[in-house]
């Protein structure tokens, strides 16, 4: 054996060696971080499981950026951009009949013995207890429901860790910030008045101020206000992030959809807010619940992983240099 054969062997087992030295280091680091990401797995339906990372309490904070910038995306995105316009059609085409509804929403809780007054008595430091009917009604949209719904999931998550209930705990605190990062910038360019600022004047038709000023929208809101509806765009978007955590809990979604068809109703017969400031509100609210969800959630189709893969297996034969040879080529 010649010595550059010699030096070639040499060099090649030292990489050799090395190579899978560096190998079994990187398995053992892989492993080592894997270790530390605790995780739960849910057997939602037959094929799918969801997975959730141990929840942190900074992340309540953290993803609001992304999720805002998500949400912004979609509403432009192919997939979405068609819905965003047919709210926004909606939106136009139900202007004209606002006045209408309006009158006939207020005849209708008239008949029902509901009131146009919300009021609420105290509980503790909080006056959170509805004083009547539609009062309770319009709790549905406010923010304190959603934050003692997300009260109630994070004790029960403490109690028997449970990572799903703690997740969604935190997902519904976000999105009451992220509803609230885009209703308040639209309210505050749009400036459309409330049906009973309107009706108190005598008119049909909101009146519609452009970017009214700071100090006009905090002293005199609704005259302001009301385009889209923050209360349903909050009720939407803490409505899919529980349809979306728990997809296997098949009431949630007639229950809550009918609860915000009455909030809707409620918001229009006691002249808070006009038909058409909802088509927005929806669509807003839907898109933030899903982004807030998918953020969150790890979701695995088992139909995927068992899926047999289809080979295609065909026989070969080469020359090399002047040996011929004969072989199996696998196409998948």
């Amino acid at each position: 054996m010649t010595f550059p054969t010699k030096y070639l062997i040499a060099v090649s087992f030292l990489c050799s060696a090395s190579l899978f030295s560096q190998q079994k280091d990187s398995l053992a680091i892989d492993s080592l971080i894997t270790s530390e990401i605790k995780t739960q797995t849910y057997n939602i339906f037959e094929t799918e499981t969801i997975t959730y990372k141990k929840p942190k309490f900074w992340d309540l904070v953290n993803k609001i950026p992304n999720n805002f910038i998500g949400t912004a995306t979609d509403v432009v995105s192919k997939e979405v951009c068609p819905y965003s316009l047919a709210s926004l059609g909606l939106t136009l085409a139900m202007l004209p009949a606002d006045p209408w509804i309006i009158h006939n929403s207020r005849s209708f809780g008239q008949d029902l013995g509901l009131s146009e007054d919300h009021f609420y008595k105290d509980l503790g430091p909080l006056k959170i207890i509805p004083g009547n009917v539609n009062s309770a009604f319009y709790f549905l949209g406010n923010g304190m429901t959603v934050v003692l719904l997300s009260g109630g999931m994070l004790t029960y998550g403490l109690i028997k860790n449970d990572y799903r209930s703690l997740s969604t705990s935190m997902q519904l605190l976000e999105s009451i910030a992220v509803s609230g990062l885009f209703s308040q910038p639209i309210k505050r360019l749009t400036g459309r008045e409330s049906p009973f600022i309107t009706i108190n004047d005598g008119r049909e038709h909101s009146h519609w101020k452009f970017a009214p000023s700071f100090k006009a929208f905090q002293n005199d809101t609704s005259r302001y206000d009301a385009m889209p509806s923050g209360h349903l765009m909050t009720a939407m978007s803490a409505l899919t992030v529980l349809t979306e955590n728990y997809p296997e809990k098949k009431w949630i979604k007639p229950v809550g959809y009918s609860l915000l068809g009455l909030l809707a109703f409620e918001m229009m017969q006691s002249e808070v807010h006009w038909a058409s400031d909802y088509p927005i509100a929806i669509l807003l609210g839907y898109i933030i619940g899903k982004n807030i969800a998918k953020s969150r959630i790890i979701k695995n189709d088992k139909n995927i992983a068992s899926k047999t893969k289809k080979y295609k297996v065909q026989l070969t034969a080469a020359q090399v240099y002047e040996y011929k040879t004969v072989g199996l080529s696998i196409k998948f």
